[in-house]
This record gives structure tokens, C-alpha cells and sequence, in this order.
């Protein structure tokens, strides 16, 4: 059983969600609440398997909510998934930094939001495709490249090559269409690509290329 707390400040929204999800046999909504301060005060006390987090809440907001949850120097993060309008997107950007585990959109459909509860509690991480694209591409001037060149990449060229294809927002299955590899094949590259670089997940990998100036 995977447990599940909700933070939302619309409760038609919050309850939306909660119904749907306490409807699926894997899956438990153990709170609900209606601002960051009581989702980081639940989830410290409850310890859930994923938070499915709003961006804008009173009190404390979604991204502080995050990064006191899932940022650098939390000794016990918990998974975080975040939920957000397009017209919201810059707050995302923001809550990505803080140690978010996986983005939708809000008008997406129940299965995709059920689904992408379950890849977080998986530890997978949660990158939709139309969010990397038009998210993280769009606020990519927000992250100051560090310098250097791929050749301080300590990847192989197949690795770098998997890598950009991530931070374009494609899904494993994509790039093994686009390489012509096997799912299995993408997912073993993932997972040396995460392993060489010291990354938490592909939302990491995807900052990482930004940063190094992979993709512009």
C-alpha cells in the first residue's frame, strides 16, 4: 500500500484527488491539508510514501514546502510530487530545485496522476515530457551554466549522447526509438549516467545538463 498525503489550498481540487486516489486498491490518502506549513508538519509526523504537492499554498508555499522536505541536507527526504498550472510554471522551476521527485499538470487525467504516484514512490523520478520542454527549456537562462566542456563529462559518448536526450524531455522509450537500442538498454544507461554524475534522479540530470551548458 502506498501512502499518499494531499496539499492543495482549493479543497474541491484537494478532495478531487483524494477521492480518486483512496479509490485505487494500491493506494492510501493518510492527510490532506490546505497549506505548506501542515503538508511539511504531516508529512515529518506520518512520513507518507509521496506528498502530492500544490505550488502556491498560504502560510508556507509549495516550493519552501519541498525543499524542507526533499532539499539538500535533508537527512530523510520524502518523495514530493508536485502539481502545477502552465501558468504557474515559474514556480515549478523553483520547487525543481528544491527536490522535487516528479511534475504534472493539473488538467492531467487520473491514470497519468495515479501513475506518476506510483513511479515517485517507486524512486523513480517524474519528469513529463511537455513539462521538461516547456518548463525547464523555457527557464533555462535561470540556470548559470558552470563552465567546462564535455570533455570534463567523465560519460562515454553513448552515455552524453542518452543524457541530451533526457534533458530534452524524452521518455526511456523514446530514446531507445530514437537510438535504436532496447528499453532495457536506455534504462541501464540511466542508471551509469545517475551513478557516474552522483545525480538523485533524472530531475537532477536534467539540471545538470542546463548547468554544464549541454543544452541551451
Amino acid at each position: 500500500m502506498i501512502s499518499v498525503l494531499v496539499a492543495d489550498d482549493q479543497a474541491l481540487i484537494r478532495t478531487g484527488f483524494a477521492t480518486i486516489i483512496g479509490a485505487q486498491p494500491d493506494l492510501e490518502v493518510v492527510a490532506d491539508c490546505g497549506d505548506g506549513r501542515s503538508a511539511v508538519d504531516l508529512a515529518i509526523r506520518l512520513r507518507p510514501d509521496v506528498v502530492v504537492m500544490d505550488v502556491r499554498m498560504p502560510v508556507l508555499d509549495g516550493i519552501e514546502a519541498t525543499r524542507l522536505l526533499a532539499g539538500a541536507g535533508v537527512t530523510d527526504p520524502v518523495k514530493v510530487l508536485v502539481v502545477t498550472t502552465f501558468n504557474l510554471d515559474e514556480y515549478v522551476y523553483e520547487a525543481l530545485r528544491a527536490g522535487a521527485s516528479g511534475f504534472l499538470l493539473k488538467d492531467a487525467p487520473p491514470p497519468q496522476l495515479l501513475q506518476g504516484i506510483r513511479t515517485v514512490a517507486s524512486g523513480a523520478a517524474l519528469l513529463a515530457p511537455e513539462v521538461t520542454r516547456q518548463l525547464v527549456g523555457r527557464y533555462a537562462a535561470r540556470i548559470r551554466p558552470t563552465g567546462g566542456t564535455p570533455d570534463d563529462i567523465p560519460l562515454t559518448p553513448r552515455e552524453l549522447e542518452v543524457l541530451l536526450l533526457i534533458a530534452d524531455g524524452l521518455s526511456n522509450g523514446e530514446i531507445a526509438a530514437a537510438l535504436v537500442i532496447s528499453h532495457e538498454t536506455v534504462k541501464t544507461y540511466v542508471s551509469r549516467i545517475l551513478t557516474k554524475l552522483d545525480l538523485r534522479d533524472r530531475v537532477q540530470a536534467v539540471v545538470y545538463a542546463y548547468r554544464r551548458g549541454l543544452v541551451t
